[in-house]
């Protein structure tokens, strides 16, 4: 159990890539994004309430931009992403709820915004892991004295890689290697040649 000293900080990376996900869909009916979301919720759920320091960030990873789906930027960065508040009266934790229904509103925004073109089924992965050590070192700059902060990024991973991200995901990696946070990857599909192949660098891991 941590202590009130240790702040443990979530980075939910969520491929949301619409294209890809319609192309599953067709497949699959039961395989979607909302069914993927919803379990995203849940495990963002279960880490806010394992510790009240806990905190928690999750990001779109798009075919067009990298979003954060919670905390939003109507949010403050201490409100949402830390603290659990008291129950409501029907037994579910108040901040949870909002959180839920702000994380739908979100991914709602970004995909009627979406102008998808030609064949794009990669996804701007590079730049959400960039974003997501950016939004660590963040946090880590407004703690309270005497805290430390222990971090980690988990990716969900649909879309196929993508070659010309290649540079920039190597120099996210190693980036990520330097401050010591841990990155876990959740491949959904087809296997990733390039988070195989960071595995044997960076002592990732993976699931897929």
């Amino acid at each position: 159990m941590a202590s009130e000293d240790e702040v443990i900080l979530l980075v939910i990376v969520v491929d949301v890539n619409p294209l890809w996900w319609g192309q599953q869909a067709q497949k699959d009916p039961e395989f979607t994004l909302s069914k993927c979301l919803d379990a995203v919720m849940v495990m963002g759920n279960s880490h806010l309430v394992m510790t009240r320091t806990n905190k928690l960030a999750i990001i779109a990873s798009h075919c067009q931009e990298s979003h954060f789906l919670y905390p939003s930027k109507h949010w403050k960065i201490g409100e949402g992403s830390g603290d659990v508040q008291s129950a409501s009266g029907d037994g579910k934790y108040e901040l949870l709820s909002v959180a839920n229904d702000l994380i739908a509103d979100e991914i709602k925004n970004l995909m009627s915004r979406t102008e998808v073109k030609g064949h794009q089924t990669d996804t701007l992965l590079a730049g959400s892991l960039a974003k997501a050590l950016c939004y660590i070192h963040r946090v880590t700059k407004e703690l309270e004295a005497g805290q430390e902060l222990k971090s980690r990024i988990l990716v969900f991973k649909a879309a196929e890689d993508c070659a010309r991200q290649y540079m920039n995901f190597m120099n996210v990696i190693f980036a990520a290697q330097r401050q010591n946070i841990l990155i876990d990857a959740c491949v959904l599909d087809s296997e990733s040649g390039l988070l195989q192949q960071l595995i044997s660098i960076c002592g990732l891991r993976l699931v897929t």
